[in-house]
């Protein structure tokens, strides 16, 4: 995958994120369909955390991080979407920035070894964080519905 490939794609990843949850307003940002579950703040900070893990993961000696604890925790501190998607702007900007910083042959290098990814090529990161981000802001679009909101299609601006 290319630079402009993978540059276009962590684009388009936040760009249908953005369209599909921007329905939420701040005042929803407490909002949880059931005890127990993330709020909508949690979910768009999830949202941003799982870039920069996945990110400094595919570069990180040891790989990826496995404090589960530790990030829910970090993901539960936040509780303003305003404050959650401006997480989610620099966790995007970040991954961009190391896209243009390291070399084809570093993105083409294999993953460390481990339960996630392990051995793939560092690319490949973005068809995770595509399909990961998807599922979530299909989650958003049903906690907008469940606000009386109706969110709009995610591929289109109207």
């Amino acid at each position: 995958m290319t630079k402009d490939a993978m540059n276009g794609l962590a684009g388009s990843i936040k760009e249908y994120f953005d369209r599909s949850t921007r329905t939420l307003t701040e005042e929803d940002s407490g909002f949880v369909p059931k005890e127990g579950m993330w709020t909508a703040a949690h979910v768009v900070a999830h949202v941003a955390q799982t870039f920069e893990w996945f990110v400094d993961g595919a570069f990180a000696p040891g790989g990826f991080s496995m404090d589960w604890e530790g990030m829910d925790k970090q993901v539960r501190s936040v509780t303003s979407l305003q404050e959650a998607r401006a997480w989610l702007d620099r966790a995007v900007a970040a991954a961009k920035a190391k896209i243009d910083a390291a070399t084809d042959d570093e993105w083409a290098a294999p993953l460390p070894e481990g339960p996630i990814m392990g051995g793939l090529p560092r690319y490949l990161i973005f068809g995770a964080l595509n399909d990961h981000t998807a599922h979530h802001r299909g989650a958003l679009t049903v906690y907008a519905r469940l606000l009386g909101k109706v969110p709009p299609m995610p591929y289109m601006d109207a």
